[in-house]
């Protein structure tokens, strides 16, 4: 058996994109595109390479024997105690970027790489990383028995079967000193708990978007910035709990990614808040299109009220007038469908949706009606003669 992940995804390996679906679960969860992998660099800067374990976890070890290490290979590293086996997600000058974004020190001491892993190792870890899931169940039946309040939401073991993380969620502290005790005793191993949130947990697990693509969290996002209903309210979305929460309950962390695009685009609106004055009529902000620069009023009068669409000009003519003790004449609204002043421009195509019926082919009906239809316009076929009657 190979110490290397083969690539049966189609892609190159200089990428990082490796299937290491037998280690990882996943071939695309938090990787970096090496950019550089065309340039030749000298064998020594790869003295410190990146090694991806199950799921996101992630960590940076040295290459102490100066191996031959690609991206790809299976490694055994370091761990505590014992060893550990993952996958080399990224080498070269990259892996010292990445570690100045997940901050860590220039002089910190980083753990080793003993080499690549043999057949034997593999063997051992395939064993150990087929227990996870059962191992999980059993954990969550026993946090029940004992009636503490968390789940645990994922279980990984140690590539040397000594050691097992447990992942759990708990809205309060929990003491879990009798459950490590139990886990230990039931299942031979080094107990490590460690608490995730929500979000780490929909990264851990996966699943697939209200978008169509996979979860963010579980591709790309590394650091998790809080999200908060005020972004919602600056890009004009309705607060409607169940379509801005995402997988994790939460709010969905692609509500930061336009939010400082609408903050800029916002820094020419006028307030919201004033209300506009023309004659015998009022009007109140109801909405604003930030990139269309169009702002939406409910003109309110005597006559009735409608909803006017305004250019961003023309509010700010109506409040500095206002503001001068003087009402416009008229609104001068925009045309909701053209963004001009003037009567709606014909369109040159129809909405045909709901004319017809989709399952019309499928009546039985319909075919008959087809058959026993007459055809008109046709001339009538005349009999052949049968072999004794003679014609007329």
């Amino acid at each position: 058996m190979s110490s290397r992940i083969e690539h049966t995804c189609g892609c190159d390996e200089n990428r990082a994109h490796a299937n290491r679906e037998c280690l990882s679960g996943c071939s695309t969860k938090l990787n970096v595109h090496n950019w550089m992998y065309k340039i030749v660099q000298p064998a020594a800067i790869n003295d410190i390479v990146e090694v991806q374990f199950k799921n996101t976890r992630k960590g940076f070890y040295k290459n102490v024997n100066q191996l031959n290490l690609r991206v790809g290979d299976v490694v055994a590293v370091e761990a505590s105690p014992g060893h550990d086996i993952g996958v080399i997600t990224l080498t070269g000058e990259l892996v010292r970027e990445q570690m100045k974004k997940y901050k860590v020190p220039p002089g910190s001491e980083l753990k080793k790489v003993y080499r690549k892993a043999k057949e034997a190792d593999i063997d051992k870890w395939k064993e150990a990383r087929a227990l996870d899931h059962e191992t999980m169940i059993e954990s969550r039946k026993m946090a029940r028995d004992l009636g503490l309040n968390m789940k645990v939401g994922d279980v990984e073991y140690q590539g040397d079967r000594t050691k097992a993380i447990f992942y759990y969620i708990a809205d309060e502290r929990v003491d879990f000193r009798q459950l490590i005790k139990v886990l230990a005793e039931r299942f031979r191993i080094r107990v490590e708990m460690k608490q995730i949130g929500a979000r780490q947990e929909a990264g851990l697990i996966g699943g697939i978007g209200s978008c169509g693509r996979e979860l963010c969290c579980s591709t790309w996002i590394s650091n998790f910035v809080s999200v908060t209903t005020n972004a919602a309210r600056v890009q004009q979305l309705s607060l409607n709990p169940q379509k801005l929460a995402g997988q994790c309950g939460k709010l969905k962390c692609c509500l930061n990614y336009e939010l400082d695009s609408y903050l800029d685009a916002q820094k020419s609106f006028p307030s919201s808040d004033m209300e506009l004055r023309i004659k015998n009529c009022r009007g109140l902000h109801q909405k604003t299109d930030v990139f269309k620069g169009i702002m939406y009023y409910l003109s309110i009068s005597e006559a009735g009220n409608k909803i006017v669409a305004l250019s961003i000009k023309r509010v700010k003519e109506i409040i500095r007038e206002n503001r001068s003790s003087k009402e416009p004449d008229v609104w001068m609204e925009l045309h909701m469908d053209t963004n001009t002043v003037g009567q709606k421009v014909e369109l040159d195509y129809t909405n045909s949706v709901g004319t017809e019926s989709i399952t019309r082919f499928d009546n039985n009906n319909n075919k008959k009606k087809q058959k026993n239809r007459p055809q008109k316009n046709r001339p009538k076929k005349r009999r052949k003669p049968y072999r004794n009657e003679k014609r007329n």
